[in-house]
């Protein structure tokens, strides 16, 4: 692919590589354990010492190379030729940077804790180097797109399972060469948790190289549709259990528009790729898991990929603007208070209730076992505060945030309906 600046795409991604593997060394130095790619080299220079780190760096990406030939056959090409060359100069940075860092012998457990953590974010610095240049990739992160691509994996948790691969092949050659356990440790798994966060970090924050690699040009601003529209959108976030569905039902009805909630399950789908199934499970939450979070994490490394809830998010909110250009509705949860920030005429309610009331609810609605209904109210909540924090950047529940806050507890569903629309038309938004 042709890229402006080629020249000094190529420096970046020299020095990435070189800063990479930098990175490595000083998590070799802490004594407390490498990153997970690193691993298999670091531990054949620890069972055979006379061939270097580096050089069973050449090795091992070497073979990651041939498996990609491999899987992709007649297929391969220019990416995995360039990786030659790169993983030749990774090997020998990594060597370099253990001369340059001999005499950095940690005495204390915690310089050695700080080592290893200057390590992931100098390693960091690399990969986004390296992913800023965009002309080119270390074997680990093309192995991973090739077999991604090939077999039709997640990217994330690809990268994942072979880093994993890594470790575990890792410990069975100590174990089996060198009789005990070195050089995996906490810093391997501090490694393997934070440099994708610290990537990520990078990449939001530090923008003087796009300013370096893209030409300024003239920015055009288009009005959004959904900002000059006549339409009106009454938007309703709620605490699980408040009867926020029910009042926003209400609403739609009485006023003779369209109601949106789990009819967005469906247009998401649609617009997102993803299975209705899958929008259903995954929206208005973050992923838990530690795998989840591991994999998003990885999502730095190579081409930008989006993460999964990232591109269910930016599907919706598409969905929800083109529905609000379109027609006048009532719109049930999914942050589209804040999607449809700047439109003229948008009334934002927050729906509550106590504690009782949404028991009920919640068990009698839902049919949720009396035992567990408290715990699930909270567990609900702190997911759609989550969510909002992270893609808003606000609380969900901050009442200063709304047009109007309404406790369902005292005024019942009927009556906070109609106050509701009441006092949309107040403040104009709902025509009377």
């Amino acid at each position: 692919m042709k890229k402006d600046k080629i020249g000094l795409r190529i420096l970046l991604l020299i020095a990435g590589i070189f800063i990479i593997g930098h990175g490595v060394a000083l998590s070799i130095r802490s004594d407390l354990g490498t990153s997970p790619i690193s691993s298999i080299p670091y531990v054949l220079n620890l069972i055979i010492p006379n061939i270097t780190v580096g050089t069973f760096a050449i090795i091992i990406n070497a073979l990651m190379v041939l498996i990609q030939v491999i899987i992709l056959k007649n297929k391969s090409g220019i990416s995995q030729l360039i990786q030659i060359p790169l993983l030749i100069f990774f090997g020998m940075s990594i060597d370099l940077n253990l001369y340059l860092t001999q005499s950095l012998v940690p005495d204390n457990y915690l310089w050695q804790l700080l080592t290893v953590i200057l390590g992931c974010f100098v390693m960091a610095f690399g990969i986004f180097l390296e992913l800023k240049a965009d002309v080119g990739y270390l074997p680990g992160e093309g192995l991973t797109l090739v077999i991604s691509e090939a077999f039709d994996m997640n990217f994330g948790k690809t990268k994942v399972s072979i880093d994993t691969s890594f470790v575990i092949l890792s410990v069975i050659l100590l174990f089996t060469f060198h009789g005990k356990l070195e050089g995996l440790r906490e810093g391997t798994i501090i490694a393997a948790l934070f440099v994708g966060t610290i990537a990520n970090f990078y990449q939001k924050r530090i923008v003087f190289f796009d300013k370096l690699l893209k030409p300024k040009k003239a920015v055009e601003y288009v009005t959004q549709p959904y900002m000059t529209t006549d339409n009106f959108v009454i938007t309703i976030s709620r605490q699980y259990g408040s009867g926020g569905h029910a009042v926003g039902e209400r609403i739609a009805k009485k006023l003779g528009v369209a109601f949106y909630d789990s009819k967005l399950i469906d247009l998401t789908a649609i617009a997102s790729g993803f299975t209705p199934e899958y929008v259903e499970k995954h929206e208005q939450k973050l992923p838990y898991g530690l795998m989840d979070k591991l994999y998003n994490n990885n999502y730095a490394y190579v081409n930008e990929v989006i993460p999964p809830n990232d591109k269910l998010f930016i599907a919706q909110t598409g969905v929800i603007r083109n529905i609000a250009a379109n027609e006048s509705c009532v719109i049930v949860g999914r942050a589209a208070d804040y999607i449809l920030k700047g439109h003229k005429n948008c009334f934002n309610v927050f729906v509550h209730a106590d504690k009782d009331f949404r028991k009920k609810r919640v068990e009698q609605n839902y049919m949720v076992n009396p035992n567990d209904s408290l715990r699930v109210m909270a567990k609900k909540d702190k997911e759609r505060d989550d969510y909002s924090r992270h893609y808003t950047g606000k609380h969900w529940d901050n009442l200063n945030e709304y047009d109007m806050t309404v406790d369902t507890s005292l005024f019942g569903i009927e009556a906070t309906a109609d106050m509701i629309i009441e006092g949309a038309g107040k403040v104009g938004v709902v025509k009377s």
